[in-house]
């Protein structure tokens, strides 16, 4: 019995996605730009999209936010220790756990519900306005990661 492991599998560049399906790309992002549209934390709304695409398995949204919040001042060593977030909890401010907890159940739908508690957390910790852009935020990247992942996009190249 063989194995196929990903590196077999060709990898798409994220402009096929726009030739193939025009307005796909554009649509996304406009749903990304809603979010940031709020003043939403930029710096925590990526560490989100970064857990969830690491949750997700995509290569290509997961490199791509790692460059982003490089860029917006997020340490390496919080990035660093960003799947393991909640053992290492000193590193992330109360308000980071709450998101980051709401992220990762809102990424397994498929397998579980979202729990009272959960809600409660994020629902005190964040103004409605908030929550909702933060389960925008989740939801798209989640949209991201079912096109991106599974059509093996081409991860973009780390930066510093």
């Amino acid at each position: 019995m063989s194995t196929t492991y990903a590196s077999s599998i060709p990898h798409l560049e994220l402009s096929d996605l726009n030739d193939s399906l025009p307005g796909v790309q554009d649509a996304l992002r406009e749903m990304g730009k809603a979010v940031t549209d709020t003043g939403f934390d930029k710096q925590l709304i990526e560490l989100v999209k970064i857990r969830v695409s690491q949750i997700n398995g995509c290569a290509y949204c997961t490199q791509l936010h790692l460059n982003i919040a490089r860029q917006l001042g997020v340490s390496q060593a919080r990035l660093d220790l960003l799947a393991v977030w909640r053992e290492t909890s000193r590193r992330y401010s109360r308000r980071e756990r709450v998101a980051l907890g709401w992220a990762e159940a809102l990424a397994d739908l498929a397998h579980r519900s979202i729990a009272a508690d959960a809600y409660t957390d994020v629902s005190e910790e964040f103004t409605e306005t908030e929550l909702m852009a933060l389960t925008v935020a989740i939801a798209n990247i989640n949209a991201w990661n079912r096109i991106c992942g599974p059509l093996h996009f081409s991860p973009p190249e780390p930066t510093s």
